[in-house]
């Protein structure tokens, strides 16, 4: 701020220039692009695909991309996918997360530590590549262990030595939601549980799930909503860059 406004003191800066460079959001008059979020939180405004036209989403991503900011949009269907690829085919899409990413800065050599991706069945995997597409696309190191489930419990206590050097772990499970309170139980990091609307009849499109979650008795659960896997990665990355030394 003071550089821009020394600019503007020894005229080599307009008046208007000036205000364009230290607006916090742009106004696209359907919606308002917080282009400051990144100084304050660490990472650019994610776009949520679901419900926006793809003009909308064209245009807020390209509003996000002029200011040489990462992409990541989340909730798109393949359809809306192509037609976004065909304006901007330098994006990536990743068909089972249903996500669109772009990574326009370059990242510095990552660190030795990783976030651990759980989840309990194949059924639950879109919700788990959405976290786990996520993560990285943030900028940590992501472990996947899928088809861990309850149901046969010896194929998680397999993997059990790599899932406790994680520095956080995201368990996706649907049907009674069980998966985990039984890694809570066996690692010393903070797990992220998110519920899947995976299941029969009394799953309750994932409430069961969600409730059998937040009366886990095992220490050290947070649970984010049903089938929010973006949510879980995202809170998964704060943890990690803290335990990485990534605060800035």
């Amino acid at each position: 701020m003071e550089e821009i406004l020394k600019k503007v003191q020894n005229g080599t800066l307009s008046i208007e220039d000036a205000k364009k460079k230290l607006a916090t959001y742009e106004d696209l008059g359907f919606a308002k692009v917080d282009h400051h979020r990144k100084q304050r939180q660490g990472f650019p405004e994610v776009i949520y695909g679901e419900g926006k036209t793809v003009e909308q989403i064209i245009a807020i991503l390209q509003a996000i991309k002029a200011k040489q900011n990462d992409i990541l949009i989340t909730r798109i269907s393949p359809d809306k996918a192509d037609k976004i690829l065909e304006v901007h085919p330098e994006l990536t899409y990743h068909d089972m997360a249903q996500i669109l990413s772009l990574k326009v800065e370059e990242k510095r050599e990552k660190k030795e530590g990783y976030i651990a991706i759980l989840c309990a069945g194949t059924s639950d995997l879109r919700i788990a590549e959405e976290a786990a597409v996520t993560a990285e696309a943030l900028g940590s190191n992501v472990r996947r262990f899928y088809d861990v489930g309850v149901a046969g419990i010896h194929r998680l206590l397999d993997q059990a030595p790599a899932i406790q050097d994680a520095t956080v772990s995201v368990v996706i499970a649907g049907m009674e939601g069980a998966l985990p309170s039984v890694v809570g139980g066996l690692v010393s990091h903070p797990v992220i549980a998110v519920p899947t609307s995976v299941g029969y009849g009394a799953n309750f499109q994932g409430l069961s799930a969600l409730l059998t979650m937040l009366n886990s008795c095992a220490s050290g659960i947070s649970v984010v909503n049903i089938d929010n896997g973006f949510g879980g990665a995202y809170n998964a990355v704060l943890i990690d860059r803290l335990a990485q030394g990534k605060e800035e």
